[in-house]
């Protein structure tokens, strides 16, 4: 029997809890689902993202430039919103790519990289 993925929820660096939660409902639409000073959980549709706060210490690196990639169908309604939500300006969309996907991507506020992609 093949293994099938379902999703992928990754946990991203954050360096305020509360500033990020606020700033990814506002900007992505993503829902807390939980959160508390240290982690939090936030849901779009089928899609989950976590944060974990982190002290930017030398033993334990807010570490950013985290990237991840969110496959979706029918890319171009979530763009429009993004651009109305400020998200991403509106010569952000990258269409026909040599790697053969339509894509736009941003940087949340701890600068991982977040690229949503049809392909």
């Amino acid at each position: 029997m093949k293994t099938e993925f379902n999703s992928i929820m990754p946990v991203l660096p954050s360096a305020d809890i509360e500033r990020d939660v606020t700033w990814y409902k506002d900007k992505t639409g993503f829902e807390p689902v939980f959160w508390d000073n240290m982690y939090a959980v936030l849901n779009r549709d089928n899609l989950y993202l976590h944060l974990q706060w982190h002290a930017d210490t030398e033993t334990d690196p807010l570490l950013g430039g985290s990237v991840i990639r969110i496959d979706v169908k029918n890319i171009q309604p979530l763009f429009e919103e993004f651009v109305q939500r400020g998200t991403v300006k509106a010569d952000a969309f990258k269409a026909n790519t040599p790697w053969h996907t339509n894509e736009f991507g941003f940087f949340d506020l701890n600068r991982n990289a977040i690229f949503i992609m049809e392909g």
